[in-house]
């Protein structure tokens, strides 16, 4: 038995369908509005977190301290090491046979030391670079003759002075 309605059946079959998308369609719009208002939430927390944002920047900024620190060591270390290296060479290569400098000539390390000892404190000194320029004012010292220092170790002696 069929109710007797004023809407046919087939008529009600499709208003049902259209009730249907239409919440559908309010459902999705909804669903998409939560969405946004999620991302706007999450972009105003990343954005006006000052404390997480300074915090952030405090440690990329203690890393990179801590980097610039382990370099600057890394390169003292080198320094150093380079400088007793040349020391040493130096010192070889001015009392061997094929040293062509007068004995007046301040080998390169001892007149770099010299300017550097004249420009820098003594607390800034390192170690090597300490007793390299005790070597260096005992030597001086002991020498009678005022020696110019030559950036390659070689040139004008007391005599091309004149």
């Amino acid at each position: 038995i069929e109710d007797e309605t004023q809407v046919s059946r087939a008529t009600q079959g499709e208003q049902d369908n259209y009730e249907m998308h239409v919440r559908a369609a309010n459902i999705v719009r909804a669903g998409e509005s939560l969405m946004k208002l999620v991302s706007d939430l999450k972009q105003f927390l990343i954005l006006n977190d000052f404390p997480s944002v300074n915090e952030a920047i405090n440690q990329r900024n203690q890393q990179l301290r801590s980097l610039q620190e382990e370099c600057d060591k890394k390169l003292i270390a080198l320094r150093d090491e380079i400088s007793i290296d040349l020391y040493e060479l130096e010192e070889e290569y001015y009392s061997s046979s094929y040293s062509l400098c007068d004995s007046n000539d301040l080998p390169l390390c001892e007149a770099y030391w010299r300017q550097d000892f004249a420009t820098l404190s003594p607390e800034s000194l390192s170690m090597p670079l300490a007793a390299a320029t005790a070597e260096q004012s005992v030597v001086t010292s002991q020498s009678s003759t005022p020696s110019h220092p030559h950036v390659n170790g070689h040139g004008a002696g007391p005599a091309e002075h004149s």
